[in-house]
């Protein structure tokens, strides 16, 4: 374990830092971190950063809400660069878009990650913005204005349906049925007030408990 004085700092006295998702593990963002914005992360728990435009501390979601709470910090083998994990609260980038990384260059390939993980963190996004916002026409928002119950009796009905599918060897029905199975239940979450990050913690969690076990 390495101390602040054992760390790299550029003639600046800054990192790069690396923000990614660690639930998904979706990179969100490339950031500056000092020795000043080190210590604050120490405090908060959440990411604070050195703005290079701004030439002051920048604590993220401070004022937009979109904070990131960490989880891990690590440096590289060479001490000057680190990856920090995060659960973030909201969108990284500025724009609007849950990460900065989003444009592609011309001739080389590219695409959104289309991992489980990544795909549900989006989707925890959207039905997180669903229930702030509560935009007509949509299924989400009426499953919120029902309320906990019928939130709940779809999560049982879409699991009935999916044993079901399971036990008549359909594969694509399958698929469906646990995907239905997903949607409703990252909804029970959402009202529930938890995140999948909760879900990663408890299961990380068992796992290490059952290693230890061994």
């Amino acid at each position: 374990m390495l101390t602040s004085n054992q760390l790299k700092w550029d003639e600046k006295g800054l990192i790069p830092a690396i923000v990614q998702d660690s639930t998904s593990g979706e990179v969100l963002t490339l950031a500056h971190v000092s020795r000043e914005s080190l210590e604050k992360m120490r405090e908060l728990g959440e990411t604070v950063f050195f703005s290079r435009s701004r030439q002051t501390l920048w604590h993220k979601g401070e004022t937009s809400g979109n904070t990131q709470q960490i989880v891990s910090l690590q440096v590289d083998c060479d001490a000057d660069a680190m990856l920090i994990r995060v659960r973030p609260r909201g969108p990284a980038c500025h724009t609007g878009a849950r990460s900065c990384f989003f444009e592609s260059i011309d001739g080389i390939e590219s695409g959104r990650p289309d991992s489980l993980g990544a795909i549900i963190s989006e989707l925890e996004q959207v039905i997180a913005q669903r229930h702030s916002d509560r935009p007509e026409g949509s299924y989400t928002t009426k499953l919120f204005d029902r309320g906990r119950k019928r939130i709940m009796q779809k999560v049982g009905e879409e699991a009935v349906e999916t044993a079901l599918a399971g036990m008549s060897a359909d594969r694509s029905e399958f698929v469906a049925e646990a995907s239905d199975l997903l949607f409703h239940l990252l909804v029970a979450l959402r009202d529930q007030g938890v995140t999948t990050g909760d879900i990663a913690c408890e299961l990380r969690m068992r796992r290490l408990a059952g290693s230890s076990a061994k």
